[in-house]
């Protein structure tokens, strides 16, 4: 099979309804929307959410706690992944995500305690915990907030 040879599979791929085009094509003159009312209108129809007059959904249901929209959302860490660091390697958020252990950093990138380390590094992050720092320290590494 070459590049020109390629086809949808039979039955996947339409023709597009062309509405509004003549009383031949079935669906002229309305263009399949019947006759007035608001659905019928240009630009007529109802917003999302929208119950016909009875209280949405969204409006009805109890609302619970406080999301603060200040909050700062880190990417963590674990200590046991920075052992994929060689000795002595400077550890920053660009060079966290370079090796894969995280995706995106977010407002940050906070380093958490579980697991040991048994290396000596430089730590650059926005955040460590303290018995994350306690390990780094204790393995003869570095800890510095940016």
């Amino acid at each position: 099979m070459r590049l020109h040879e390629l086809q949808p599979a039979p039955g996947s791929r339409q023709e597009p309804k062309r509405k509004g085009r003549g009383i031949g094509s079935g669906l002229g003159k309305t263009a399949g929307k019947g006759h007035k009312g608001q659905k019928a209108r240009s630009g007529g129809g109802v917003r999302p959410g929208f119950e016909g007059g009875q209280q949405p959904l969204a409006r009805r249901m109890p609302k619970r706690g406080f999301r603060n929209p200040l909050k700062k959302e880190y990417s963590i860490v674990n200590l046991d992944r920075l052992e994929i660091f060689e000795a002595g390697a400077e550890i920053t958020t660009e060079t966290l995500l370079a090796a894969g252990v995280i995706r995106s950093f977010k407002d940050g990138v906070k380093i958490l305690g579980t697991g040991e380390l048994t290396k000596a590094l430089t730590v650059k992050v926005n955040s460590v915990s303290r018995s994350a720092a306690e390990k780094i320290v204790a393995a003869g590494g570095k800890v510095e907030v940016i």
